[in-house]
C-alpha cells in the first residue's frame, strides 16, 4: 500500500486570512502619508519587504494595546475562515501562516476568533519609545532581510510535503514557486495571470475549501 501524501497548506495572512491588510491599516492610523515613498521603493524593487516593514514599523510609537485597540472590532475576515480550518484538520494538512505582518496582531487577532492553535511564522515586534523593532527570522533561526516566506516554502518542500500556497500580494510570488497548487487573488493574481503562472483564483476562503476538497 502507499502512503497517503503529506500535504501542507501555507497560507499568508494580511490580505489573505483578513479581507484589509491591517499592517497597512496600522501605518496609515499611526503614522498618516509618511511611510508611502517606503512601499513605492519597495514596489519598484529598490528595498526589500523586509527592509520596508523594518523601516516603516519603526515610524509607529504607540503601544501594544493602543495598537491592538485600533484593530480589535475592524478585523473583517474573508469569508469560510473557521470552515477552512476545519477541512485542513478533518483532511489531515496541515495549516501554517508565514506572514511579513507582525507577530502580535496576528496571534492576537486568532486568539480573539478561538483559533489561537493555527501554527504562525511572522515578524517578531518588540516595543520600544523609538519605535517598533521588526524582526525576520528564519526556520535556521537566523534573522532574515528577504525572501521569510520562501524559506518556510523551501523547508516544507524539503521535508516531503505536497504544499499549497495561498497569497493575494507580490511578496507570496517567490514562495509560490515551490508549491504543488496555488491559489491567489489580488496582486498575486494579477501577477499570475501576467506572466502565466498556474494558479486558481479565489474570492473567498470557501473558494480555497472547495479546491482542497479535490485533492
Amino acid at each position: 500500500m502507499s502512503l497517503p501524501i503529506k500535504t501542507l497548506v501555507q497560507c499568508d495572512f494580511d490580505g489573505t486570512i483578513t479581507e484589509e491588510d491591517l499592517a497597512l491599516f496600522l501605518m496609515d492610523t499611526f503614522v498618516g502619508e509618511g511611510w508611502r515613498p517606503l512601499l513605492d521603493d519597495y514596489r519598484q524593487h529598490k528595498i526589500s519587504v523586509g527592509q520596508f516593514n523594518t523601516r516603516a514599523f519603526a515610524m509607529i510609537k504607540a503601544d501594544r494595546e493602543t495598537l491592538l485597540a485600533a484593530i480589535r472590532g475592524k478585523v473583517r475576515f474573508r469569508e469560510g475562515l473557521q470552515q477552512l480550518v476545519a477541512c485542513c484538520q478533518r483532511r489531515g494538512f496541515r495549516l501554517v501562516i508565514v506572514s511579513n505582518g507582525l507577530d502580535f496582531y496576528i496571534e492576537t487577532i486568532l486568539k480573539d476568533a478561538g483559533l489561537d492553535g493555527i501554527e504562525v511564522h511572522a515578524a517578531q515586534t518588540r516595543f520600544s519609545p523609538g519605535g517598533l523593532e521588526v524582526r525576520y527570522v528564519g526556520p535556521d533561526g537566523h534573522e532574515m532581510d528577504s525572501n521569510f516566506k520562501d524559506a518556510y516554502a523551501r523547508l516544507f518542500q524539503s521535508q516531503g510535503y505536497r504544499l499549497v500556497y495561498i497569497g493575494d500580494g507580490l511578496s507570496d510570488v517567490e514562495a509560490s514557486r515551490y508549491a504543488h497548487h496555488v491559489l491567489a487573488t489580488g496582486e498575486f493574481l494579477d501577477y499570475c495571470r501576467k506572466n502565466n503562472l498556474s494558479c486558481k483564483p479565489f474570492d473567498s476562503l470557501t473558494d480555497v475549501i472547495t479546491s482542497l476538497e479535490l485533492l
